[in-house]
């Protein structure tokens, strides 16, 4: 998705795609991750995603980066944190115990900037980015995470019908961007009730993104 196009939907309060719950498929999935306590999950576009506070709650600690800057004051609010707010070089740095967002574009993070991950949480990310963004987002998130396994939830839809996000991202596009680097399993499909945006039959599918080796 174009950065203005991102931030113009927060402003105008144009956010379907933020739900009002955690994920079900995040609680259904998430111990296939097999994460020690105090792990760092990384979570890109992360909004004012309720699965952070989730994870904070569970002991695990979380690294996202955001566009908007409005969507980051909002979920600092709702966890009831009072943030450390420092500008890093493109970014803007939001931080309290256990949690750092950066405010900025995904593709200028650096591994030295985040640190170490210890996995990905991907549930609205690669989905919001067309086509032609999706191959560099997949590049960029192994090296800035060093291959880090993944939780990738992904819509499934007939994009001819559709041109608007979330993007359809289908296992054979997966495959694509992922399969040299790890072995992706599909956990489980989950038929989205009314379909996309009301009328096209679609699914959510939950990934893991593991050790190739293993």
């Amino acid at each position: 998705m174009e950065k203005h196009i991102w931030l113009e939907r927060w402003e105008n309060n144009e956010t379907g795609f933020h739900e009002s719950s955690v994920n079900p498929l995040l609680l259904k999935h998430f111990h296939a991750l097999e994460l020690p306590l105090a792990s760092r999950i990384f979570v890109p576009l992360c909004g004012k995603s309720l699965d952070v506070g989730w994870f904070l709650a569970k002991g695990y600690c979380v690294v996202g980066v955001e566009f908007s800057e409005s969507a980051v004051k909002e979920l600092f609010k709702e966890l009831e944190e009072e943030p450390y707010v420092v500008k890093e070089g493109h970014f803007t740095h939001y931080s309290a115990e256990n949690i750092d967002i950066y405010v900025g574009d995904f593709f200028d993070l650096t591994l030295e900037l985040v640190g170490n991950i210890d996995a990905i949480y991907d549930r609205a990310s690669i989905v919001a980015l067309p086509a032609e963004a999706r191959p560099k987002y997949a590049k960029h998130m192994l090296a800035l995470t060093r291959s880090a396994p993944q939780l990738l939830v992904s819509i499934e839809y007939d994009q001819n019908l559709s041109n608007r996000t979330p993007f359809n991202v289908d296992s054979d596009e997966l495959h694509t961007h992922y399969a040299e680097h790890y072995t992706l399993s599909q956990l489980d499909t989950l038929e989205i009730e009314g379909g996309f945006k009301g009328k096209i039959p679609a699914s959510d599918t939950v990934w893991l993104l593991d050790d190739l080796n293993l």
